[in-house]
C-alpha cells in the first residue's frame, strides 16, 4: 500500500467504491422509476415515504461496516491481522442479530410506522405499510451487504466489494418491471423485487467468506466483544452512520412539513431528493473508498503519505461534485420527467431540485473530510461532523425557515446547513490531524 503512486492508489480504491454506491443509487431509484411509469403520483409518493426505512437498514450496516472497516484498516496497517479477524467476525454477527430484531419490529408495526413517515390518506398508509413490511424481510441482508462491502474494501478487495452490490442490483432491475408493470403488482411488486435483490447481494458476501476467498476470516471462534472490539467498532461506526440516520430523520421531517403543501408536493420533493442522491451517493463512495487507505497510513504512522492522499482525494472529490451537479442541472427536465408525469408534481420536483443542487459541488469535499476523521479514529469529531449536516444544524434550521419563509425556507435550509457543516468539518479535521501528528513525532 505504501509503494503505489498516490493518484493510481486512490483511484484504484475509490472508483470501485464509487461504482458500488452507483449500484446502491440504482437500487434506491429503480423502484421509484418503474412505479412512476404507472402514471399514478400517489404510488410515487408512497415509495418516497418508505425510503427512510431502507435508510435505517443502510445506517445499521454502516455502523458495523464503516466502524469495522476503520478498525480493520488500522489493524492491518499495524500488522495485527488476528485482531482484524475478530473485528470482521463481530461485524458479521452483530449485523445478523440486529437485522433480525429490527426487521421483526418493522413488520409488526408497519402501518403505525407508515403514519409516522407522513402517510395521510388510507390509501397511502396501506401502500407504504405494504412496502416496508415486505422490505423488512430482507433487512438482515441489507445490513450485511452494506457492512461487508466496506469490510472488503478495508482489506483491499475493492472489486469484490463492488460485485456484491452489482449482483443484487441487476436482480432488482430485472424484476422491477416484471412485478410492477407486467404483473401489475405496483408498490408491493417494487418491494418484492428490491427484497429479492437485497437477499442475493447479502448471500454473495456470505458465500465469499464461507469459501475462504477473503484475506480475513469470519469464524464464531473469533467472536468477542472484549479487547475493545465492540467499543472500537461502535465508536467510529455510530458517528459514520449518523449522516444516514439524520438523512432519514430529515427526510421524515421534510415529508411531514411538505404535507401541508399537498401530496403532490410530497411526491415532488421525494423525486428532488432522489436527484440529489445522484451526486451524494457518488461522493459517499469516494469517502468510503478513501477511508481504508487513510486508516492504513494512520496505523503505519506515515503522515506525509496521509496528507498527500488526502489532498489528492479532496481535489478529486471537488471535481466529482462539480461534474455531477452540472450533469444534474443540465438533465433536470429529463431526470424529473422519468419519475413524474403529473404536471404539477413535476413542476414541484424541478423547482425543489434547483434549490437542493445549489451546494452539490461541495458534497465530495465534505465526504472525504468526514471519512478522514473516521480514518484517524477521531470519535468525537466524527460524531459532531456527521450529526450536523442533517441533524444538529439542519433540524432547527428547517423549522425556523419554514415558519418564517414558507416553502422556500423549508428547502433552502439544506444548502445553508451544507455550507455551515463543511466549515466546521474543515476546522475539526485540521485540528485532529495536527494533534495526532505532533503526538507521533514526540514519541518517535
Amino acid at each position: 500500500m505504501n509503494e503505489q503512486s498516490i493518484p493510481k492508489f486512490v483511484l484504484k480504491n475509490t472508483i470501485p467504491a464509487i461504482l458500488a454506491m452507483i449500484m446502491v443509487l440504482i437500487y434506491n431509484m429503480a423502484d421509484l422509476f418503474f412505479v412512476g411509469q404507472t402514471g399514478e403520483a400517489l404510488q410515487v409518493t408512497s415509495v418516497s415515504l418508505a425510503t427512510p426505512v431502507f435508510l435505517v437498514f443502510i445506517s445499521l450496516g454502516t455502523i458495523f461496516g464503516m466502524g469495522g472497516a476503520s478498525v480493520i484498516s488500522r489493524a492491518l496497517g499495524a500488522g495485527n491481522k488476528a485482531y482484524a479477524n475478530k473485528v470482521a467476525t463481530f461485524s458479521f454477527v452483530a449485523s445478523v442479530v440486529v437485522g433480525v430484531v429490527v426487521s421483526i419490529l418493522i413488520c409488526v408495526f408497519a402501518e403505525d410506522i407508515a403514519v409516522k413517515l407522513g402517510a395521510t390518506s388510507d390509501t397511502t398508509v396501506q401502500m407504504v405499510g405494504d412496502y416496508i413490511s415486505i422490505l423488512a424481510i430482507s433487512g438482515p441482508f441489507i445490513i450485511l451487504q452494506t457492512c461487508f462491502s466496506n469490510v472488503l474494501r478495508a482489506e483491499g478487495n475493492v472489486q469484490k466489494a463492488m460485485m456484491g452490490m452489482m449482483a443484487g442490483n441487476i436482480v432488482n432491475i430485472v424484476l422491477d418491471p416484471i412485478f410492477i408493470l407486467v404483473l401489475g403488482m405496483n408498490v408491493p411488486g417494487a418491494a418484492i423485487a428490491t427484497s429479492i435483490g437485497n437477499i442475493c447481494s447479502g448471500l454473495y458476501y456470505i458465500l465469499f467468506f464461507v469459501k475462504g476467498k477473503s484475506n480475513l476470516s469470519v469464524s464464531l471462534k473469533d467472536f468477542t466483544v472484549k479487547e475493545k472490539v465492540c467499543r472500537n467498532v461502535l465508536a467510529i461506526g455510530i458517528p459514520a452512520s449518523l449522516g444516514i440516520i439524520f438523512t432519514t430523520v430529515s427526510q421524515i421531517i421534510i415529508n411531514l412539513l411538505m404535507s401541508d403543501y399537498g401530496e403532490l408536493a410530497v411526491a415532488g420533493v421525494g423525486v428532488a431528493m432522489k436527484i440529489i442522491l445522484i451526486s451524494w451517493m457518488l461522493c459517499v463512495g469516494l469517502g468510503q473508498g478513501v477511508q481504508p487507505i487513510l486508516g492504513f497510513c494512520v496505523g503505519s504512522k506515515d503522515w506525509d503519505r496521509f496528507r498527500a492522499i488526502l489532498k489528492f482525494s479532496l481535489l478529486f472529490g471537488l471535481a466529482i461534485g462539480v461534474v455531477m451537479t452540472v450533469f444534474c442541472y443540465a438533465g433536470l427536465t429529463q431526470i424529473a420527467g422519468a419519475f413524474l408525469t403529473d404536471e404539477e408534481a413535476f413542476s414541484y420536483a424541478y423547482y425543489f431540485s434547483q434549490i437542493l443542487l445549489s451546494t452539490g459541488f461541495l458534497l465530495g469535499v465534505f465526504n472525504v473530510l468526514v471519512n478522514a476523521l473516521g480514518a484517524m479514529g477521531a470519535e468525537k469529531a466524527s460524531l459532531v461532523s456527521n450529526a450536523c449536516r442533517q441533524g444538529i444544524i439542519f433540524v432547527p434550521l428547517v423549522f425556523i425557515m419554514n415558519y418564517s419563509m414558507g416553502l422556500d425556507g423549508l428547502l433552502w435550509a439544506q444548502p445553508i446547513s451544507d455550507v455551515l457543516t463543511l466549515i466546521l468539518t474543515i476546522i475539526l479535521c485540521v485540528n485532529v490531524y495536527k494533534t495526532l501528528r505532533s503526538k507521533d513525532e514526540e514519541l518517535a
